[in-house]
């Protein structure tokens, strides 16, 4: 299911702040985007991501900011007295050699952006162990905001999924009062046919024999078994729905074992019309199988 959360936490002039987005995936795929500072923390965010959701594809963002203090940074001024050094002597080599003025407003700010005259001090392990509790704070407050929006959607899936198990109720409802006529019709057909080839070869045909070749057609397009199993699927996967835990793998085998019964009903009714019921059932089953994709 999709769902956005974040979170945000704060302490010793810290600040973290976390994001996570959800899409519809049948497995779990996850991406994480943090600084280069924090990437150390990414086994962690990734393994209590995964303790809440199962299925999806994620994506995090850690954002953490802290306050600079005048300790955080250095002016390397070798670094710099180098750049200057060279600048000169670009000015005396230079034909014809540049005026001065040219020289006092070369910009001392954009020396400062050069490689290595400021720098920042790495951070050390100890650091980030420090950090972790604090956006491990963040996360779990971007995991409840995203679970609250999953469940609300959760809810209105559930009384769109309970409405399409009732859609195949009523169609398998028609197909079951279809059946006891599909046998009468061929039994009418089966009299037309041999009153007709006595009529005109005047072949003998015994009872007997009519009641038989009635019997066996009647034995192959008997529905009945696939009727009481697709409603006894039915029945658990509205059991299922009500679990908390684990079940979108077992919404997916009973939804295939559902289309499989509907598959054999098609195949053994010989009828149209029966047909044309289980091409509507085959429909909202599939429409039912791209809904629980993502349930967990």
């Amino acid at each position: 299911m999709t769902g956005h959360g974040d979170g945000r936490s704060q302490q010793n002039g810290v600040s973290a702040a976390a994001e996570i987005r959800t899409v519809n995936n049948r497995y779990f795929k996850f991406s994480l985007r943090s600084g280069e500072g924090s990437a150390a923390l990414d086994s962690r965010i990734e393994a209590m991501v995964r303790d809440r959701i199962r299925r999806g594809s994620v994506t995090a963002t850690l954002r953490i900011v802290r306050e600079s203090t005048e300790e955080d940074y250095s002016l390397n001024t070798k670094v710099l007295s180098c750049y200057w050094a060279q600048l000169n002597k670009w000015k005396q080599d230079s034909e014809p050699a540049p005026s001065f003025a040219q020289i006092q407003t070369f910009d001392l700010g954009a020396m400062l952006l050069l490689p290595g005259v400021v720098s920042e001090p790495t951070r050390e392990d100890f650091e980030l162990e420090k950090d972790w509790e604090m956006v491990a704070a963040a996360f779990d407050q971007a995991l409840v905001n995203l679970q609250q929006m999953r469940q609300s959607e959760g809810k209105a899936m559930a009384v769109d999924l309970t409405n399409n198990c009732q859609s195949i109720l009523e169609r398998l409802e028609l197909i079951e009062q279809r059946c006891p006529v599909i046998v009468e019709n061929y039994q009418h057909r089966l009299a037309e046919r041999i009153n007709k080839l006595l009529a005109e070869h005047e072949v003998k045909v015994s009872p007997s024999d009519v009641v038989r070749e009635i019997g066996i057609f009647s034995d192959r397009c008997d529905i009945s078994e696939e009727t009481v199993r697709l409603r006894s699927h039915i029945e658990q996967f509205h059991k299922t729905m009500d679990e908390r835990d684990g079940a979108g793998r077992k919404l997916e085998f009973l939804v295939q074992e559902m289309f499989r019964e509907a598959n054999t009903i098609g195949s053994k009714a010989n009828d149209a019309e029966i047909s044309t019921h289980v091409v509507d059932v085959k429909t909202t089953i599939e429409r039912i199988r791209e809904m629980i994709q993502n349930v967990e």
